[in-house]
């Protein structure tokens, strides 16, 4: 017998690891998003300056289920191709670039921090691209499904650092602009 698994026992492990890797990526990035109150009806987020590639706040609604569900499906076939040289690491890889990229959300709409944000997204880039490189290694379309997601976190990295050029001062809004009460006896 020259392989381990037929064709069909392979495309029932991608399918199982899908049906684990998409909802879990999909779920955790709901819940980071229900936590964090961004986008418009955030007073903070809504007062700043926005750049003229800002686009429509409808779009991000959009593309982002579509990048989780690329990215859970691109880490079930790293997944499933057990014995494959490089998927441990590269598990870790795609595991510490997603927990980066929940944080981003968190550090810009509820810390306020624009720069830190900034900081945190570029550490992502750098992440995903060699996220990129160890699932193309395992798994050839593991990597294309990646692309797509590169591509929108470069633009939000540009996105970014325009905010923070249109806003030099918003970082850390949530401390210098909340509400102050005055309680006198």
């Amino acid at each position: 017998m020259s392989t381990l698994a037929s064709k069909a026992q392979l495309r029932a492990s991608f399918l199982r690891w899908a049906l684990f890797a998409v909802p879990a990526v999909l779920l955790a990035s709901f819940l980071v998003q229900t936590f964090t109150p961004g986008g418009p009806g955030n007073y903070w987020y809504d007062a700043l300056e926005k750049p003229a590639i800002n686009p429509p706040s409808y779009l991000f609604g959009i593309v982002w289920p579509i990048l989780y569900l690329l990215m859970g499906l691109a880490l079930a076939l790293v997944l499933s191709a057990w014995g494959a040289k490089g998927r441990t690491i590269a598990i870790v890889a795609f595991v510490v670039q997603f927990i980066v990229n929940l944080a981003w959300s968190p550090v810009f709409f509820t810390l306020q921090q624009i720069d830190w944000a900034l900081y945190v997204i570029i550490a992502l880039d750098v992440l995903v691209v060699g996220t990129i490189v160890l699932f193309w290694r395992v798994r050839a379309l593991a990597g294309v499904l990646l692309l797509p997601y590169l591509a929108w976190i470069l633009f939000a990295t540009m996105l970014n650092f325009q905010f923070l050029q249109l806003n030099p001062d918003a970082s850390g809004g949530a401390e210098s602009e909340g509400a102050v009460q005055t309680i006198e006896f």
